[in-house]
């Protein structure tokens, strides 16, 4: 008998090691997505005349409030019961892994009200420039899980399986069977998010032309995809088995409806004109600007 062709994926998910503490390539591709988007606002930022001063706080409101919601997300979205009677190893556990990018976006969208705030940006503006990073940010993230061999799919007999040798979730659950590679599957569609909002950000301006439609863009690109590949993917916890909708579908759904609802807001109120203030006419703190636009606030 032919056996269906597959990829046996083999990868040590570990970087470099110091004694007993780990260094591995899923830390990596987090701290690599995190760069990646303060590079992009800083070219943003750059490219709206906006001061270095707002670039680098958003590194800070956003890297921080990224992590922390995506820790949170994972403990209480997924393991409530465990972490509440132990809430000292939501710290001390951390290095077991467990980060939630649903949680991580709930972070993200209070850090990013911060950053504003502080600022004196529209809310609107930070969320649609945030949202071309966290494109490109959320396949780097999935190439992590892919490393760590984690949240994979169930079993295909198509040639692109992978058979996940260093899970114990695969080893007792599907082999020698191959299962959808939902890692690559989800970082591919990011990328395809990513490329339309770049297209439509630097090629199209849109997100002077129409605040907000960028972000609602962004939502569905990624939370739509998360939706449906969730359909082919195992069950992260158990108390998903028997849900008709697992909880990454129904954590999804809300961002999928505001993503909609940005978008519909975005393209109903009328265009900003060619001649209408853009970004630059937003003052960077502590510049001259800024310092007049203090003193006319009512």
């Amino acid at each position: 008998m032919i056996q269906p062709l597959s990829i046996v994926w083999n990868f040590d998910p570990v970087f470099i090691s110091f004694g007993s503490f780990d260094i591995r390539y899923y830390g990596l591709m987090w701290a690599l997505a995190i760069l990646i988007g303060a590079w992009f606002f800083d070219n943003f930022c750059k490219r709206e005349g906006l001061s270095q001063e707002v670039s680098g706080s958003i590194f800070i409101y956003g890297t921080l409030a990224t992590i922390l919601g995506a820790r949170l997300g994972h403990c209480l979205f997924y393991d409530p019961v465990e972490y509440l009677s132990k809430p000292w190893t939501i710290i001390t556990g951390f290095r077991d892994g467990g980060m939630a990018s649903h949680g991580a976006a709930v972070g993200l969208l209070i850090g990013l009200w911060l950053f504003s705030r502080k600022n004196r940006l529209p809310y609107v503006w930070s969320l649609d420039r945030i949202m071309i990073a966290v494109g490109i940010g959320g396949a780097v993230v999935r190439m992590g899980n892919l490393f760590n061999s984690e949240i994979f799919g169930t079993a295909t007999a198509l040639p692109w399986g992978f058979e996940f040798v260093r899970s114990a979730k695969w080893v007792h659950e599907f082999a020698p069977a191959a299962v959808h590679p939902t890692q690559i599957y989800e970082a591919l569609c990011y990328l395809a998010t990513f490329g339309i909002l770049c297209w439509l950000y630097y090629g199209r301006d849109m997100a002077r032309r129409r605040p907000g439609v960028l972000f609602g863009i962004g939502l569905i690109g990624v939370f739509l995809t998360r939706f449906f590949i969730e359909f082919i993917k195992t069950e992260q916890e158990s108390f998903e088995v028997g849900w008709a909708l697992d909880m990454g579908q129904w954590l999804s759904i809300p961002f999928i409806l505001l993503g909609v609802y940005m978008i519909w807001r975005g393209m109903t109120r009328p265009a900003v004109s060619a001649a209408a203030p853009g970004p630059k006419a937003v003052p960077g703190p502590g510049s001259a600007s800024g310092n007049s636009h203090k003193k006319r606030k009512r």
